[in-house]
């Protein structure tokens, strides 16, 4: 499975997912980090997003093959973590079981350029502050992120984020009520997905779908990369992706 790819001029292999997610993911939690004003720390085979006790952790594997050193040094950082720690391996191939995390496998998946639908909501992609705020109210509440209770405006999605070169948020909506919510990032010619959420209002109503494609719109000539939970999986499969590998994640108690 091949198509030409426009930031390399060569083809996209389902073998080259696990790296494009990897670089996809660092591009949106450096850009998250930068907007909360935390630091980022890179290394040859990780990037960490170092956050506070309520936004936590986020480190991401970019190589198969991290080192002694690089595997100790990501040790060190989740036990000196202010929050909660979650490490991604799009690559499934580095064991931080030493350090008592639970884990599980989600597949990573790619979809090809080609044509896409339109939704059937109503999608905008977010530029004003209040749709911002209704976009992070979804998300808080889809993915139950008890750590971002109390709520505080801006904690999740500051102003700032969809400042940043290549990062979008989308809403759809029903009656004018946001329904769901997503973020889309464009980084070196792939396009990537997170935070795909629907409101518990509005279930099963398709607003999961509907913000998938107005976020796959404008990357409908290039190929996305995502990382799939089980209950997601059917959906992006209907939408043309396929699974390319298995992604570990490790996360704190």
């Amino acid at each position: 499975m091949t198509t030409e790819s426009p930031s390399t001029d060569r083809p996209t292999s389902l073998a080259e997912a696990p790296t494009l997610q990897a670089r996809n993911s660092a591009a949106f939690w450096t850009a998250t980090a930068r907007s909360r004003g935390h630091e980022v720390i890179r290394r040859r085979g990780f990037v960490a997003a170092d956050g506070d006790e309520r936004a936590g952790q986020r480190i991401l594997v970019q190589e198969a093959d991290l080192g002694p050193d690089e595997v100790a040094e990501v040790s060190e950082l989740t036990r000196r973590a202010a929050g909660p720690v979650i490490v991604e391996d799009p690559f499934g191939a580095t064991d931080l079981s030493h350090l008592g995390m639970r884990s599980w496998q989600m597949p990573v998946m790619l979809r090809l350029p080609g044509p896409v639908a339109d939704p059937a909501l109503d999608v905008i992609r977010v530029r004003r502050p209040e749709d911002l705020r209704a976009a992070e109210r979804v998300v808080i509440e889809g993915f139950e992120l008890d750590g971002f209770e109390p709520y505080r405006p801006g904690e999740l999605f500051p102003t700032s984020l969809i400042e940043q070169p290549g990062v979008d948020v989308f809403i759809a909506s029903v009656d004018g009520v946001a329904a769901g919510a997503g973020v889309s990032v464009l980084a070196d010619g792939v396009g990537s997905h997170y935070w795909i959420a629907t409101s518990s209002a509005f279930r099963s109503r398709g607003a999961g779908r509907a913000v998938m494609l107005g976020a796959l719109a404008h990357l409908a000539d290039l190929p996305a990369t995502l990382t799939a939970s089980k209950l997601g999986r059917p959906l992006y499969e209907s939408l043309g992706y396929t699974v390319a590998a298995q992604s570990t994640w490790w996360a704190s108690s």
